[in-house]
């Protein structure tokens, strides 16, 4: 990367561009899941490899499992992907809701995994979280959330057919995060705002493909333009319990950014 602003700006690859070769999948991560009937393990799976995937394999993976006799299928969506009926991951969400099966679709809000994952090496690096959001907030959810609300609609029936939004319990900017992962990490993370092309050219330097990192610029313009701060309770009403605060979350994972 030429640009000064963003040479020192490293970023992973997230799971869905770029999983380890043989690790797509690992059940041996998923405790909950393996407790399930096969019927219901495949279908867990199957959410999982739905939101790896992408670039039009949804559709034949939701055929495949028809094929296979799979009853119940959890798609793992995105917040918002049901506003544009062309959009390619709510072209899969009408696919299986048109498919016989049994479905529920899942809509995550932005994960806080992000925050020690995707995001850690540009603070591991410069010491902030750099992103062009401005000062919108988001519902961060935890996904071990996500994952709770798949294992009881998996292995229940009280909420078949439907599709839920699921965010976390409040909404944060990213200065308010700084400041927790700052608290539970035990030293000073910021947050600086910088401008698109400085996140385009730090993301396509870390060799995320172009229309990928398109697509990233895109769903973080809506993050700015303040359509991630919705709060629902989609995770209380199925789970019976109250999703992760972010305080939660970064003093379960605060050993990530004391590196």
């Amino acid at each position: 990367m030429n640009d000064p602003m963003t040479r020192d700006m490293p970023f992973r690859h997230p799971p869905s561009t770029r999983p380890p070769r043989g690790r797509a999948l690992q059940p041996a991560r998923l405790p909950q899941a393996t407790l399930l009937p096969r019927r219901f393990l495949t279908a867990a799976l199957l959410a999982l490899a739905l939101a790896a995937c992408g670039k039009g394999a949804d559709k034949p993976a939701i055929d495949a499992a028809k094929r296979a006799g799979v009853r119940h299928v959890v798609l793992l969506s995105a917040m918002g992907a049901n506003a544009d009926p062309s959009a390619p991951m709510r072209q899969a969400e009408l696919h299986l809701e048109q498919s016989g099966l049994a479905w529920n679709t899942l809509r995550p809000n932005w994960f806080m995994q992000n925050f020690h994952t995707f995001w850690l090496p540009a603070i591991q690096a410069t010491g902030n979280i750099l992103l062009p959001v401005g000062s919108a907030k988001g519902s961060f959810i935890d996904t071990r959330d996500i994952a709770a609300v798949a294992a009881a609609l998996l292995t229940g029936e009280a909420w078949r057919n439907q599709d839920f939004d699921l965010t976390g319990p409040e909404a944060l900017d990213h200065d308010q995060v700084a400041r927790i992962l700052s608290d539970a990490a035990g030293r000073s993370i910021g947050y600086q705002d910088i401008p698109p092309e400085a996140m385009r050219s730090a993301l396509l330097g870390a060799g995320l493909p172009a229309d990928y990192t398109e697509f990233m610029l895109v769903i973080l313009g809506f993050f700015k333009a303040g359509y991630a701060e919705r709060i629902t309770g989609a995770v209380q009403q199925i789970t019976g319990r109250a999703p992760r605060t972010l305080a939660q979350y970064a003093a379960d994972h605060r050993s990530a950014w004391q590196a």
